[in-house]
Parts: C-alpha cells; structure tokens; sequence
C-alpha cells in the first residue's frame, strides 16, 4: 500500500513511519507540520528510501491537504497528527480545538472526496485508520477505593468520559470519523491506545523527562500520591499493531492497544531510578569538579533519593487499563515487550543516543513542569 501518515514525525507517528518502511513493503507519505514535538531525526533512518516521501504541511490547510492527496494517491491513511500532552491542554486548550477537531474534520472532509473519486475497485480497498487515546474514556476505579478495581478496563464499548482539554478533542475527532462513516460511507477504522513510551519519545512525557532529569542530577517531580495509574505500552508494539489494522481490520470497527502492563507513575519512576543504578551506576554529573574528592570513586548512586512530590495536576485521571481481549483476538496481535524489557531499551537508548535528545532540549522544551493553569 501506499500510505499517508499524518503526524509521521512525531513519536508514535515516526515509529510506525520506521515500521512500515523497514518491516513492509508500503510506500509512505509523511504530512507533518513540524510543530515543536515534530522533528524529521526521528525518521532519519528511512528517509532516504525510493518509498519514502515528506510533505511538511498542517492539517488544516484544506488547499494543501489537497494537493498532497492529488499528488501522491494513497491507498490508505494513518492519521496520527495530533497535540497530545495534557499539561499542554490544561495551559492552551484552544491549540488543542484546532488541531485534533478542526484539524480532523479538514482531513476528513478531503479524504472523502478523494475516497469518492476513486475507481471503485480502489474506492473498495481504501481505508482512514485514526489514531486515539484510552483517555477518551475517562478513568478507571482505583484500587485504592474500591478492591475489585482490577476487574473494571477500557473496552471498545465504553461511554466517553474524557476529562482533560486534550481528551475532549480526541473524543471530539472520535465522534467525527464514525459520523464521516455514518453519513458519507468513509470506510474508517478507530484504534485507542495507552500510554506509549520508547525510543525518541519527546521530553515533557513522564518516562523521558525522569530518565533525562536523572541523569542531570535534577529533581524527579511526581504528581500527587505517586498511585495514579496507567496501563503501558512499547511504541514499537503499537506501530505493529497500527499497521495490522489498517491492513486486516474490519471497516467501522474499534480495536483497543494495550500493553497489558498496569503501573502507577511512582513505581514508573522507581524503574527507571534502579534500571540508571543498575547501567550507570555513577551518574557524570557526580564526577564534575568539585562534586567529588579527586581520586575519588562513586560506586553507585541512590536515583530515587532524586524523588519530590509536587502537586497534583488539575482533572488528573486516576487510572487507566485496557482490555487487548479484541485485537489478540480477531488480529491475533499482543505486545511482545514486556514493561521490563521495554524500559530498559528505552533507557539504554536515551543514554546511548545523547546528541538527539541535547538538539531537542537546546529548542523550545527546557524540561519544566506545564500544567499549572487555573483556568
């Protein structure tokens, strides 16, 4: 196939961009606008593939949707662009209207005429996958209230709850695409995933910003009580499973991604904290002068004693888990990194790849706390 990936440059968007080309036989396009989360290092590896093509345009230029669409001819698209961290939202929720609502709708409206125009046999094979969250869903029980918690996870058929600026829009877009199916035939595919994390993972998101503030020696900030909870998932599993549904899912259906890996956001923390004793056990930071004796050796430092606790943010959702029961089903898919291994590979991978996430820190992002609007 021939495949349109909105959003190609972002963290799940690139990973599914590699995916495709590296793992499948596709030709992609990949419409990015490049906002401060995109950044083309992320794709660097396949960029000089014959299957490859970048358009660096936004969404919600219908004209230049357009020609892109006219241009290339996909078979399908992946639509993945999207502004997607809650602090964010809570700070500028206006962003967050425009690009996954507005944004959506502009894709949306484009891709259906293009759909109608095609030869029937392709108009037949065409798909619009968009990609969306778990917290369209609101939250879960805690366990920490209610001891049968673990019984209650996201299914597909769970009403729309969200709680945030940003998963309102995304339950916004949700609502879009089912309508675009259900009045102008769009042959659509909805798929809502868990907290990704992994290589090239952009700062301000929990597991790079701890991973990136302990190896500066900086403070470890931890919403609230630490307990909050989220169900995790391996960027590298999630771009498998895009690509399966996009390739073998019903048309109209939604597929929940998971990665069957409850954890609250202190026991997160805590990981990360043993994985950099276990793989570096003396941070550089130490060994500065002046920071020790010289001649001096530090064996191992204590991560976690980098831990503080900050107030929690407005709206935060206790938990989120879902159920995979569907797709491991009817797609026989399932994650094959554990929680495990996939923190160590993506700590191993930011110590390992230092110089990109430095060109990413010198840019906008200065790893501070967002979120604090009182709106």
């Amino acid at each position: 196939m021939k495949i349109l990936v909105t959003g190609g440059a972002g963290f799940i968007g690139s990973a599914v961009v590699r995916h495709l080309i590296e793992d499948n036989d596709d030709a992609v396009v990949n419409v990015d606008k490049l906002t401060y989360a995109g950044n083309l290092e992320n794709v660097a590896s396949v960029s000089g593939s014959k299957r490859y093509f970048f358009e660096q345009v936004d969404i919600c230029d219908r004209d230049r949707v357009e020609d892109v669409f006219r241009r290339h001819q996909p078979d399908a698209v992946m639509h993945l662009a999207a502004e997607s961290h809650v602090d964010r939202s809570i700070d500028g929720p206006a962003e967050f209207v425009q690009t996954n609502v507005v944004g959506t709708c502009t894709l949306l409206e484009v891709c259906s005429s293009y759909w109608q125009e095609l030869p029937q046999e392709r108009r037949q094979s065409f798909r619009f996958h968009h990609v969306s969250t778990d917290e369209v869903f609101g939250d879960l029980p805690h366990p920490s209230s209610d001891p049968q918690a673990h019984t209650h996870l996201f299914r597909e058929d769970t009403p729309y709850a969200p709680s945030s600026p940003y998963s309102a829009s995304k339950a916004s877009a949700d609502h879009l695409v089912r309508a675009w199916m259900r009045t102008y035939g769009l042959p659509i595919l909805i798929t809502n995933c868990s907290n990704n994390y992994g290589p090239y993972h952009f700062p301000e998101k929990l597991i790079p910003h701890v991973i990136l503030n302990a190896l500066h020696g900086e403070a470890l900030p931890v919403y609230g009580k630490g307990d909050n909870i989220r169900d995790w998932l391996y960027v590298g599993d999630h771009a498998r499973a895009l690509r399966l549904v996009v390739a073998e899912g019903e048309v109209g259906e939604t597929y929940n991604i998971g990665g069957n890996s409850e954890r609250q956001n202190i026991e997160v923390v805590h990981a990360i904290c043993d994985i950099l004793r276990d793989v570096q056990p003396a941070p550089r930071w130490l060994q500065q002068p002046g920071e020790i004796a010289a001649g001096d050796a530090v064996d191992s430092f204590d991560y976690r004693s980098l831990v503080t606790y900050v107030t929690d943010r407005p709206g935060h959702d206790r938990r989120y888990a879902i159920d995979t029961s569907k797709i491991e089903r009817e797609l026989r898919w399932k994650p094959t990194e554990t929680f495990e291994s996939g923190l160590r590979k993506t700590v191993r991978w930011y110590l390992e790849n230092e110089a990109w996430w430095r060109r990413v820190l010198s840019g906008e992002y200065r790893l501070t706390r967002l979120g604090g609007s009182k709106r």
